[in-house]
């Protein structure tokens, strides 16, 4: 059982106070705060170590070096990734969605080949699909999430045709809190010979991740979800999938040796590593991850799936509030609206003068919202550091809220 109020001492921007009121941040889904270690850790980077990473001999070169190539270790070691080598750093999981769109897609699909996602996903695993479908007429097969917002592997699976060459989805929905069963979809999808790439900017955070045991062929993280800094993520890619991809970024370390007629690669992961890197982001993200680690991932996924429970119940009580998906697997992510004229956007709004920090809109999931039929929503999304007394800090500023809009 985790001691929070341990945790919460690590976190130096919990003890601030937010319009006169004590901060509580429940916008953990967009990005989480930062404990004392990944901010010392970035500090001493900057202040003790710091120098380009890979190009010198001199002393803080091999330091920065050689912190900086720990974190592969990191996080395969939090990934159950079998090799370091299957680690490519990233500036988080837009980029490696990129990454997988630009360096392998583009050139392993053709006009009518069909990419399978779901009406969940974030933007970040929409846009490079449509990227694809405007320059070289793919496809984008979608699946529809059942009426309780989960998704079922074998509506996924019974998208698949003769033309799918990729099935890209969430682990977790940022929005609902869904979790997808990918480990099913993807023993699906090995039978057709199909490679599954898995979004886990959520999922990685809440619960332990095991891509070794889930059998994806991809699996993209963001630091600063992670409790590390932004700028900062990485992508676990399967071997063979690796070898199938080309860099679609040039310059620095991705190469091995440049001639007026010709380049020669480097060896993965660093062929799709260019230019200077987010040194210190990823030496933080290290720092972040070996947090979590210590804290214990199943204790955490413990922790907030009663925070998760907490709030259901509460606010399942409030009769002109409308909690959006009921999926029975889920993370502690709650979206709702409030019945009525109040817009969620008047909502955080409102609920910041109480010191309380949700999120409000259309979370970058737009197909979902249209799905839900709702422009936006309020969410709710809680960390490691976050209390059932932090849920009845929310209720509380809910029902204000909806006193002044009745």
């Amino acid at each position: 059982m985790l001691d929070v109020d341990h945790i919460r001492s690590q976190f130096p921007i919990l003890s601030r106070q937010v319009n006169g009121k004590p901060l509580c941040y429940l916008d953990n889904g967009a990005s989480a705060q930062k404990p004392r270690v990944v901010l010392d850790t970035i500090q001493r980077a900057y202040a003790e170590d710091y120098a380009n990473v890979h190009r010198g001999l001199h002393t803080l070169s091999t330091i920065s070096t050689e912190n900086y190539e720990a974190v592969r270790g990191i996080v395969a070691r939090f990934l159950n990734a079998p090799s370091e080598r299957d680690i490519v750093f990233t500036t988080g999981t837009t980029e490696a969605f990129n990454l997988l769109s630009y360096g392998w897609a583009a050139q392993h699909l053709r006009a009518g080949d069909e990419i399978v996602l779901s009406v969940m996903e974030h933007h970040a695993n929409i846009v490079p699909w449509h990227f694809l479908r405007e320059r070289q007429g793919v496809k984008l097969v979608w699946v529809d999430t059942a009426p309780d917002g989960s998704l079922d592997p074998q509506a996924v699976l019974d998208a698949v045709t003769d033309r799918t060459k990729l099935i890209t989805i969430t682990h977790m929905s940022n929005v609902l809190g869904t979790v997808v069963d990918v480990k099913a979809i993807c023993r699906g999808a090995a039978a057709h010979g199909i490679p599954v790439a898995v979004d886990g900017s959520q999922a990685a955070v809440h619960m332990p991740v095991d891509v070794a045991d889930l059998g994806c062929r991809f699996y993209a993280i963001t630091g600063h979800k992670l409790y590390g800094p932004s700028g900062s993520g990485a992508a676990y890619i399967h071997p063979d999938l690796m070898a199938e991809m080309r860099p679609f970024m040039g310059g620095g370390d991705m190469i091995r040796e440049v001639g007026k007629d010709g380049i020669t690669y480097n060896d993965p992961p660093m062929k799709f590593e260019a230019g200077t890197p987010g040194i210190v982001q990823t030496i933080g993200l290290g720092a972040a991850l070996e947090w979590m680690m210590d804290v214990g991932m199943d204790d955490i996924a413990s922790h907030e799936a009663g925070l998760r429970d907490y709030a259901l119940d509460r606010l399942g009580g409030l009769n002109w509030l409308t909690i959006q998906g009921h999926a029975p697997e889920r993370g502690a992510i709650v979206s709702f609206t409030l019945n009525g004229a109040a817009h969620p956007h008047d909502v955080s709004t409102v609920l910041d003068k109480k010191g309380v920090a949700v999120r409000a809109g259309h979370h970058c999931c737009q197909p979902l919202m249209r799905h839900m039929g709702v422009s936006a929503t309020s969410r709710a999304s809680f960390g490691v550091y976050n209390t059932t007394a932090e849920v009845d800090t929310l209720v509380d500023a809910l029902e204000l809220c909806h006193d002044l809009f009745d």
